[in-house]
């Protein structure tokens, strides 16, 4: 990967609009470690207890990401930011079931922020990413089984077309065990300062390298 543009259709509209990214080198994705697990159950479970009585609005980042795709032209209520996805089902009492270190810590990590946040193998991933406005000749496979359309949704593009959003992502760049460099797209909520954009992708850099090793680069890509 070269680097990560955003799209004019998106700046255009909202400004203050940015998009995070980290990318990984030399990791080591296996069956998560029972420290992981421990973790991740845990905190899975004292959310479900936090969400009870919490309605998921009240969470600003839920609440931006929501007003965000209706400003883009989709509905939140019909798409939802995978993140609000996540919460949604922890607030009904369903489980989320480890998959592996690399998507359980990106579960973690979006749980924990309220936003969107997507991981790919950086090896299947070609040239520049660009994330862009999609339109109805847009769409793919996401790993939910289901051809999803991005007309008026944000998507994620490499030169081999379209691979990521902020609702789910694609079969073509899933990170599996087999995985040694990956990236993290983090779809910012664009109130948040560029200061603490940059804190959050250091922090869950460092979280993200304890578990698999190797090294990271995080960068900012936004309006100048």
């Amino acid at each position: 990967m070269d680097t990560l543009f955003l799209s004019t259709s998106i700046t255009e509209t909202i400004p203050d609009f940015k998009i995070g990214y980290i990318t990984y080198h030399d990791i080591v994705v296996e069956n998560s470690p029972q420290m992981v697990r421990g973790r991740y159950q845990f905190y899975l479970e004292t959310m479900m207890m936090d969400l009870e009585d919490t309605e998921l609005t009240s969470f600003p980042a839920v609440k931006e990401w929501r007003s965000v795709f209706k400003t883009l032209g989709a509905d939140p209520s019909r798409y939802r930011p995978s993140s609000e996805a996540l919460l949604r089902r922890l607030k009904k009492g369903s489980d989320l079931p480890s998959i592996h270190s690399a998507a359980d810590i990106n579960n973690l990590l979006s749980l924990q922020y309220k936003i969107p946040i997507g991981i790919y193998d950086l090896d299947l991933l070609v040239g520049p990413i660009t994330v862009g406005i999609g339109d109805e000749s847009i769409s793919y496979q996401g790993l939910n089984g289901r051809e999803v359309n991005f007309n008026n949704k944000l998507v994620a593009l490499d030169q081999k077309g379209p691979f990521g959003s902020p609702i789910v992502d694609s079969m073509r760049t899933a990170v599996t065990e087999k995985t040694q460099n990956a990236i993290q797209i983090y779809y910012i909520q664009p109130s948040l300062s560029s200061e603490e954009a940059k804190k959050l992708l250091k922090a869950s850099g460092e979280m993200f390298n304890q578990v698999h090793g190797g090294n990271f680069d995080y960068g900012l890509t936004m309006i100048k």
